[in-house]
């Protein structure tokens, strides 16, 4: 189900990420409901290979209109990234991919993605979702590192070995069919956690089963993963930060 960008429920725009990676500020496209509180939760939405793109910003507005702010940090800010709307060809990302990994600014434009959510909510839990490139980063985030309340990972690179060191609770996603990532790894990771954990995986997909704006894309497997990602993020950020006093 896509959600338009004029939907009356929400409000979609483009944003400036301020003090990301290298002290710069970055672009990003954030949606919120329109009856957004001091507490409604967060996700940071990391984008795919093609970047933040037509299938990005529609996650983006769906979470919204599921009661969450959310916002995907525009992570190839930084170079001269062609537009990933409508691309089938992803051989002009991949360097582009490869020189963002070798910088490693990435890592603080997520963390600035992370506060610019906490600064729209501050009593508002926040979630961090990735799909492929971004779900791979999504784990390099998890790592030793309490600063999420929740992720999904959707057909992201295994960390070999970094199972448990991940102790946020996480649920991955991945189809049988991938040719791109070992099932096996995700398999041996998830087997490792020692959080709260799921793993699914759909016999019928393979990599990019979600992305409904290409060749790859799985309908019945996508939308089984959309519940079962709304419903992890509605148990772990939809509860009350504090307790009652």
């Amino acid at each position: 189900m896509r959600v338009r960008e004029d939907d009356p429920a929400i409000a979609a725009s483009d944003v400036r990420l301020e003090g990301a990676g290298f002290g710069e500020s970055i672009r990003g496209y954030a949606a919120r409901p329109r009856e957004a509180r001091a507490d409604t939760p967060g996700i940071v939405v990391v984008h795919h290979l093609w970047g933040v793109d037509t299938q990005i910003r529609d996650v983006v507005r769906r979470f919204a209109k599921e009661g969450f702010i959310a916002i995907a940090p525009a992570l190839y800010s930084r170079f001269d990234a062609p537009s990933g709307d409508g691309a089938t060809d992803n051989t002009p990302f991949l360097p582009i991919a490869q020189q963002m990994a070798d910088q490693r600014a990435y890592a603080g434009d997520i963390t600035a993605a992370r506060e610019w959510l906490r600064a729209q909510s501050p009593n508002g839990k926040v979630g961090i979702l990735g799909f492929c490139l971004g779900g791979t980063l999504v784990f390099e985030q998890l790592i030793d590192s309490h600063d999420f309340d929740a992720a999904v990972v959707f057909y992201g690179d295994p960390n070999a070995g970094a199972g448990a060191r991940i102790t946020t609770p996480v649920l991955g996603i991945f189809g049988e069919l991938d040719t791109i990532i070992a099932i096996q790894d995700a398999q041996t990771l998830f087997a490792e956690i020692p959080a709260p954990h799921d793993l699914r995986i759909y016999a019928n997909a393979g990599h990019a089963f979600f992305d409904d704006t290409r060749a790859r894309y799985v309908p019945d497997a996508a939308d089984d993963a959309w519940q079962r990602t709304l419903a992890w993020f509605e148990e772990r950020l939809k509860s009350r930060r504090f307790a009652a006093p």
